[in-house]
């Protein structure tokens, strides 16, 4: 197919623009990482040569080919209209860059090329779903979707992680049935905390009691022996009094 005819197909918005698959010679007036852009003699649309176009092996950055200001052979490789815009293609790599042969004059290389980036745009847009659910139940929490492995819910209480229109119904009934066993607990441990504390005051008034009524026993037997004591000598001292009495009227 010659160049008229594909130019006579080709859509109003691409007017003045270089045909399709034609080589020429063009100006680098910017150079990016991701390619560089090539304008060409008696055309205004600049068009994008990308990394992936310049050399046939792998570029990094478009720096490592060209420069600003450098001439370069290109092939016209691509021309899209993207709303008001119109995009141009240009390929290093299908020319020779000494001589400005055609390196793919078929242009296979080219329409595989198109083809791929198609495609890649194609599945670029779709999103990936997952619905696969597992299809058994939790013998500990009785929900869907996980195996009694893999279960972390806490005793008495109820979680779905892929909740259905017809199992909410139940999970709200076990719900409900877990929260007063909670509340029966709860008060349970509050009361078993206000008995361990009346015994722990009973015990401390008790020693506290012990400890005075000890104290207060060593006093009494003290003053009791000295009580005793004090008697004792007085005895003594009347008993020696009649003796001497004694002594006296004999």
């Amino acid at each position: 197919m010659s160049n008229r005819d594909r130019s006579s197909r080709e859509p109003a918005g691409l007017d003045g623009l270089p045909p399709m698959y034609s080589i020429a010679k063009g100006e680098v007036v910017s150079v990016q990482t991701y390619g560089a852009f090539v304008r060409l003699p008696g055309y205004r649309k600049e068009g994008l040569v990308h990394v992936s176009e310049m050399s046939a092996s792998r570029v990094e950055s478009a720096s490592e080919i060209v420069d600003v200001g450098e001439q370069v052979w290109i092939k016209v490789i691509g021309r899209e209209i993207q709303g008001e815009k119109v995009k141009l293609s240009f390929s290093m790599k299908a020319v020779n860059q000494g001589t400005g042969r055609d390196l793919d004059p078929n242009n296979v290389q080219a329409e595989q090329d198109a083809r791929r980036r198609r495609q890649f745009r194609d599945q670029g847009s779709n999103r990936i779903t997952l619905e696969a659910v597992l299809n058994t139940t939790c013998s500990k929490c009785g929900c869907k979707g996980h195996f009694t492995k893999d279960c972390f819910s806490a005793p008495g209480l109820q979680y779905a992680l892929v909740p259905e229109e017809d199992d909410e119904e139940p999970l709200r009934q076990q719900t409900s049935a877990a929260a007063p066993q909670q509340d029966s607990e709860k008060k349970k441990k509050k009361k078993k905390e206000k008995k361990m504390k009346k015994k722990k005051t009973k015990r401390e008034r008790k020693e506290s009691e012990s400890d005075g009524s000890s104290s207060s026993g060593g006093d009494g037997k003290a003053k009791r022996r000295r009580h005793s004591s004090s008697l004792e000598k007085q005895d003594k001292k009347k008993k020696k009094h009649k003796k001497e009495k004694l002594h006296k009227h004999s």
